[in-house]
Formats: C-alpha cells, sequence, structure tokens
C-alpha cells in the first residue's frame, strides 16, 4: 500500500491510515476518475448516484441546499440547479470573508449561463454570489464530500476540516439545526467497516449514504456539534480562515 504525504496528514493518524487503504482501493479497483489521493475523489457513478439521491424524499421535499465544492459532487450541484432550488457551495478552502456562494437557476438563465456550467466548482465561483453566512436563507439539506463512511453515520474527509467547519459556522448562524439532514455520494468502495472510522468530538455524522447502487439510512446515534468548537480548531485554520478570524475578534 502507497503512504502519500498530503498537506493534512498527521492531525488523526488512524484516519490517515483509513484515508490511504480508500484511495488506494479505488485507484486499484480503477473506481477513481483522475487521482483520488488527497482529494475528495471523483468515482465512477457519482452521476448515478445523485440521480439515486435525487429520488429521497431528504431530497424531494428540500428547497435549500448546501453542497461542497469538489467534483465528485458536481452532479449534486446540477441536480439541485435543474430542480430549481436555491444552492449554496462553501468556497474552495474558505479563503473569502464571504465564504459560501449562492447559485439559482432563475439568476444564471438571466445572464445565460449554463447550469453544467454554474455547477463546476470553478464555474460556481465565477458565476454564483459570494455570500456571508448572516445574509443566507436556512438550509434544508446539506451534502458533504467524503474519502471514507461507515454505516452509523460515520464520515471523513480528506482530513483538512473544512466539511465540519463549515458546517460549525452553519450551526453557529442558525442555518442549521442538530436535525438538518446530512448526505454524502460515494462509491461503494469508501464504505468501511464503523469500527475502523473513529469519529472525534467536532465530527459531523451523516443521515444518508447515497452510491450509485443503493441509499443506505445510518444508524447515526450521536449528537452533532452545537456549533464551532473553538478549542479545536488549529493554528493554520485561524491563520489562513478569514471568517474565523473576524469571528474571533468579535
Amino acid at each position: 500500500m502507497e503512504e502519500r504525504t498530503i498537506p493534512w496528514s498527521g492531525h488523526d493518524p488512524v484516519k490517515d491510515r483509513l484515508r490511504t487503504i480508500v484511495w488506494t482501493q479505488l485507484k486499484v479497483q480503477g473506481a477513481a476518475v483522475g487521482e483520488p489521493v488527497g482529494h475528495i475523489p471523483r468515482f465512477v457513478g457519482n452521476d448515478r448516484a445523485a440521480a439515486q439521491l435525487a429520488m429521497l424524499p431528504v431530497w424531494q421535499q428540500v428547497r435549500v441546499i448546501k453542497c461542497n465544492p469538489d467534483q465528485a459532487q458536481a452532479p449534486v450541484r446540477l441536480r439541485a440547479l435543474q430542480e430549481d432550488k436555491v444552492l449554496y457551495m462553501a468556497v474552495p478552502r474558505l479563503t473569502e470573508e464571504r465564504c459560501f456562494v449562492e447559485l439559482t437557476a432563475a439568476a444564471l438563465c438571466q445572464r445565460g449561463v449554463a447550469l453544467e456550467v454554474a455547477a463546476t466548482s470553478r464555474g460556481a465561483m465565477q458565476h454564483g454570489r459570494l455570500v456571508a453566512v448572516d445574509e443566507m436563507s436556512p438550509i434544508d439539506l446539506v451534502v458533504v464530500g467524503c474519502v471514507a463512511v461507515s454505516r452509523d453515520g460515520g464520515r471523513t474527509g480528506k482530513g483538512a476540516g473544512f466539511a465540519d467547519l463549515e458546517l460549525g459556522l452553519l450551526r453557529q448562524g442558525g442555518l442549521i439545526q442538530a436535525q438538518t439532514p446530512i448526505v454524502t455520494t460515494v462509491h461503494a468502495l469508501q464504505i468501511v467497516p464503523s469500527a475502523e472510522l473513529p469519529m472525534r468530538v467536532h465530527d459531523w455524522s451523516l443521515t444518508w449514504i447515497v452510491t450509485p447502487d443503493e441509499a443506505i439510512a445510518t444508524a447515526a446515534r450521536r449528537t452533532q456539534p452545537p456549533g464551532l468548537l473553538w478549542e479545536h480548531l488549529r493554528p493554520e485554520q485561524l491563520a489562513t480562515i478569514p471568517v474565523l478570524r473576524t469571528l474571533r475578534s468579535s
């Protein structure tokens, strides 16, 4: 098994090893599109997983969706726009003070922007509207990108901590609640035994796991974090994420 150091390695050795195992499996089995290591892997069938998600009542009954910016979930973002939902995407790496992008099909069509273009991370940044947390509508459903997941709702991303930070910001701002559904789309190879995926106090649990072939309601029993957990933030996060510095100073 190839051990690769990525920018966010070293914070949790157990999860680092698990991510390496999953990335290696995806490569060996030909289930990744492009290089998975260091990324939320773009997987074969990610469009079919988005279609599976769109069949669930938890998707059909909601109007406002927040989604991660990774390529793996581009088909989810496209479906949200095609179905005229309000879509919020996090600014990659939260580098802006206004750290979310708002996208609606009506605004995009008015400006002649193809929804397929706006559903990409680059297109969203180019054609969407940057918004701060206090400018956003309450969110009905959150879609996160994952490297590994477990059937009891466990999840881990690539180790940077952005998903948990975004969720903490939104919870702190009253835009999501403890019961807001958290879903992901993954390849079946990304599902691991629960015992191999430890959840930390700042980690958010999944409500649904959706693969190209099935939708799994998790057996999540953990209480979701109440907001940002300042004592768990890393110095480099405080140094590089403008909205955290602003919140801390206020």
